[in-house]
């Protein structure tokens, strides 16, 4: 009988819980109100299997507790019960299966007037690069990552002349507009995750994956690496700011492109250096 009563306690302990834990999600900041949507269902279907599961127990350690007077019965098989089970576990894993590939199909979905950005992730670090005027990313080669042109960018390719990089900055996106990550890896598999957003993807070497969000509301939020990619994992972190449209845009206008980056860059190991004549007492 003890067993029976901790049994129950736990199923209804495990439902007020849920009810009343303070720990729940952040505020939602994207257009992804699905991607709760289903997570909520799969607790519903899972809650009520759990909550069952364990009373159909509670109530088996009382129904048959042992009693000398009373004898085990054995049975093989039982057709009837295997089918109710294989119905409502189908039903189940469909009730948790639809929702998510639904919600799923349209995540990989942009629509087409979502703008690109491209998400550069490399142990351990975030780098960003927006399409310049002519709203084309340029096209990169994992050959070309060097330390004067980080992102691989084709300089022969004219669409990559004015696509802006960030490096050691926030990603910054206007608010209200839909948008298209490009994620590429440099080195080793990470994960591109904004929980705020509810959205996330893996960096996958040798492949560009993608998906998109809409930021419905604005402040700032942190990006983080949620696949282990290394001793320095926990320090991959970023940041991620979404602003009105004409703060972006003046934000957007101040950084260089990847032209000017290659501009300064000859100009610096042209630099002639200079040599000091005038060297004090005693030094050469």
């Amino acid at each position: 009988m003890a067993i029976a009563i901790v049994l129950i306690l736990v199923a209804v302990g495990s439902v007020a819980f849920h009810i009343y834990s303070p720990w729940w999600w952040t505020e939602i900041a994207s257009n992804w109100n699905q991607i709760d949507l289903t997570v909520v269902i799969t607790f519903w279907i899972t809650g009520i299997v759990f909550v069952a599961l364990t009373l159909f127990v509670a109530y088996c350690v009382v129904k048959f507790r042992y009693s000398k007077n009373r004898r085990a019965e054995y049975k093989p098989e039982n057709k009837k019960l295997e089918l109710w089970l294989t119905i409502l576990t189908s039903l189940g894993v469909i009730g948790m299966l639809a929702p998510g590939l639904w919600v799923w199909q349209q995540y990989v979905s942009p629509p087409p007037n979502a703008d690109e950005v491209e998400i550069v992730g490399q142990q351990w670090q975030w780098s960003f690069r927006y399409p310049g005027q002519d709203g084309i990313l340029g096209t990169t080669d994992a050959n070309l990552v060097s330390f004067d042109n980080p992102f691989g960018i084709n300089p022969t390719d004219p669409a990559g002349q004015d696509d802006i990089l960030i490096e050691g900055d926030a990603l910054h996106l206007p608010l209200g507009r839909p948008v298209k990550f490009l994620l590429r890896s440099h080195d080793v598999l990470h994960n591109f995750f904004i929980p705020q957003f509810r959205a996330k993807m893996d960096l996958v070497p040798g492949m560009v994956t993608y998906f998109w969000i809409t930021p419905t509301r604005t402040g700032e939020f942190e990006i983080l690496c949620a696949e282990l990619c290394g001793l320095g994992h926990h320090q991959m972190r970023g940041g991620i700011l979404i602003e009105e449209e004409d703060t972006f845009q003046t934000w957007l206008a101040e950084q260089q492109t990847f032209r000017q980056i290659q501009q300064d860059a000859r100009l610096h190991q042209n630099r002639p250096v200079k040599i000091a004549t005038d060297a004090p007492a005693g030094k050469e």
